[in-house]
C-alpha cells in the first residue's frame, strides 16, 4: 500500500505510540488526524508536526473515544478536512484496573466502534475504496499479569474481534484489512500508571512484581512500534496478522494453528 496522498486516523493520536506513528506516516507523505482526550498535548503536538511538516498535513480533534457521538464526529471531520480516509489506526487505551469498566469501554468498545466507523468510510460494500485498519492490543494478550487482569481482558478481545473481523472482511469483499499489534512494554505515560492506587486499586500492592517484569523483557521505544506498524500498514499480503514487538526477538508475527475440528 503505497501511503503517499492517503489519509489515516489515529486515536491517542498525541502522544506515545500514537505519536510516533503520526510522524512515521507524514514522513511517508501521509495526511493524519491526531485524535486524542488531551487538549493541551495534542494542540502541542500539533504545532511541533506543522512545523517539520507543513500545517495542511494534519489535523487535531480532541475525543473522548467513549463518547460515540463524539468519536463519530472525530471521523467526519477527518473526511472533511482531508477528502478521504485510508487507514485507521485505534490505539488509544488506558490501564485502570480500579475503574475497570472505563478500561473495557476505552481499550475493546471504543476499539469496535472505531473498526466499524473505519469500514463505513472505507469498505466497498459502502462503494468506497478499501484501506486498512490497525487495533493496538498488548503483548499481555499472551504473558497476562497478576496486577492487570481487566487490561489483559481487553487485550485479548481486541486481538479475537480483530482475526473475526478480518475473515469476514475477506469474505465479505470490503478491501479492508484488519491487523492487530501487540507491543511489550513501551516508553509511554500509560506505563507510569501501573505505581497509582488511583488507577491499579488492590492491584497496587503487585507493582515491585510489574517492575521487575518490566527489568527482565524491557522497555521499547515508541519508535521501534512505529516502524513495526508502517511494515503491517504497508504489507498488502497481511489481513487478520497479529504483530509482536518485544524486546527479545523485535518485529514478529504471531503464528497460528490451522483450524481444526
Amino acid at each position: 500500500m503505497a501511503l503517499c496522498g492517503k489519509v489515516a486516523l489515529i486515536t491517542g493520536g498525541a502522544q506515545g505510540i500514537g505519536r510516533a506513528v503520526a510522524e512515521a506516516l507524514l514522513m511517508s507523505d501521509c495526511r493524519v488526524s491526531l485524535v486524542d482526550l488531551n487538549r493541551n498535548v495534542g494542540e502541542e503536538s500539533k504545532t511541533k508536526l506543522d512545523a517539520e511538516f507543513g500545517e495542511e498535513k494534519s489535523l487535531f480533534i480532541q475525543c473522548d473515544v467513549t463518547d460515540s457521538g463524539a468519536l463519530q464526529d472525530a471521523f467526519k471531520r477527518t473526511v472533511e478536512r482531508f477528502g478521504r480516509l485510508d487507514v485507521v489506526i485505534n490505539n488509544a487505551g488506558i490501564n485502570n484496573e480500579k475503574n475497570w469498566e472505563k478500561t473495557i469501554q476505552v481499550n475493546l468498545t471504543s476499539v469496535i466502534k472505531g473498526t466499524y466507523l473505519g469500514l463505513d468510510y472505507m469498505s466497498k460494500e459502502h462503494g468506497k475504496e478499501g484501506g486498512v485498519i490497525i487495533n493496538v492490543s498488548s503483548m499481555a494478550a499472551f504473558l497476562h499479569s497478576p496486577h492487570q487482569p481487566v487490561y489483559t481482558a481487553t487485550k485479548h478481545g481486541v486481538i479475537g474481534f480483530s482475526r473475526a473481523l478480518a475473515d469476514a472482511a475477506e469474505l465479505g469483499n470490503y478491501g479492508v484489512r484488519i491487523n492487530v499489534l501487540c507491543p511489550a512494554f513501551v516508553d509511554t505515560p500509560l506505563l507510569q500508571t501501573v505505581s497509582q492506587e488511583d488507577n491499579m486499586g488492590k492491584f497496587v500492592k503487585f507493582k515491585d512484581d510489574f517492575k521487575q517484569r518490566m527489568d527482565k523483557f524491557g522497555v521499547l521505544k515508541p519508535s521501534l512500534i512505529a516502524e513495526g506498524m508502517m511494515r503491517i500498514i504497508t504489507d498488502e499480503s497481511l489481513n487478520g496478522a497479529v504483530m509482536k514487538i518485544t524486546s527479545s526477538k523485535g518485529i514478529h508475527f504471531h503464528n497460528y494453528e490451522p483450524l481444526s475440528a
